[in-house]
């Protein structure tokens, strides 16, 4: 386990999928990511990456040749290499190797930054090809916020706040886990979106147009919370698993597969393209207070 300090918070990761494992306001000694309970669900902040969601069948095509990948991508049970660290920040990497190959035809490094600012964990993919062709991927984040927070306090007591006004649907997951292809209402107009446990029980909430570009975790009954901002992610997914005691706010570059989508890679909804030599990066921000 790696930790990492500055004067307001402590976090810890693991080099098994370069997985936060912990945000500790060092203040008050309150830790703000879920514990983890295998019961509900064992992972606290998989990284998602090179597919977000579910393939259609699990199964993609490119070039003629199909490949087998399953939910959200290998990233999250591979083993990262510790790249640089300082009291503050930690850097990690994973390169494409022979598993990743057989999956998964491009070669690539993948890095992942945690940067302790003040009161901010800053957490920043950076994605390389090292391909001699354009790299077709996706890529997001699924960190699991411990509610309800605060002793004292049930899951009722919190809500999201979003930072826009937000009129926004969602878009149904189907049995296979596959997104439907029209939304249904939710979001009218609003700010603040109530939590309660029955919200997740057909899966998670995607939306694909927010206009907000932060989303807070806050309560009438306590002054703490977070705001988690994620600025160029064009894809949200929020998600609790049945009756646990957290919620999930997941930025994503990518989506799962339509219940329509063909199957080829090249037609996939929300594929990021990078040429050979380049490098892309995106930055989600968790302050904490």
């Amino acid at each position: 386990m790696i930790e990492i300090s500055n004067e307001k918070l402590t976090i810890a990761v693991t080099p098994q999928g370069a997985e936060l494992q912990s945000i500790v306001r060092r203040d008050t000694g309150q830790e703000y990511l879920w514990n983890g309970d295998p019961a509900f669900w064992g992972k606290k902040s998989p990284v998602l990456f090179p597919i977000v969601g579910g393939l259609k069948d699990n199964t993609y095509r490119y070039n003629g040749k199909s490949y087998t990948l399953g939910r959200h991508g290998f990233a999250r049970e591979q083993l990262f290499t510790v790249t640089a660290q300082g009291a503050e920040h930690v850097s990690l990497r994973l390169s494409d190797n022979k598993n990743t190959l057989e999956v998964y035809p491009f070669h690539f490094d993948f890095t992942i930054q945690y940067l302790l600012q003040d009161d901010q964990l800053q957490v920043t993919y950076q994605v390389k090809n090292k391909d001699k062709k354009t790299m077709l991927f996706s890529v997001g984040a699924h960190p699991a916020f411990k509610v309800p927070l605060v002793a004292g306090t049930s899951y009722e007591d919190y809500h999201l706040y979003f930072n826009k006004e937000e009129k926004a649907g969602i878009w149904p997951l189907s049995s296979g886990g596959q997104i439907e292809t029209a939304p249904v209402p939710f979001l009218k107009k609003t700010h603040e979106l109530p939590l309660k446990k029955s919200l997740f029980y057909k899966d998670a909430l995607v939306f694909k147009d927010l206009a907000s570009t932060a989303i807070s975790i806050r309560s009438k009954s306590s002054p703490h919370g977070l705001t988690l901002a994620f600025e160029g992610f064009p894809y949200m997914g929020i998600w609790a698993a049945k009756d646990a005691d957290f919620v999930c706010i997941e930025p994503w570059c990518g989506i799962a597969d339509s219940v329509a989508a063909t199957g080829e890679l090249e037609e996939k909804e929300g594929i990021n393209r990078l040429a050979s030599g380049k490098v892309f990066e995106r930055t989600w921000t968790a302050t904490i207070f």
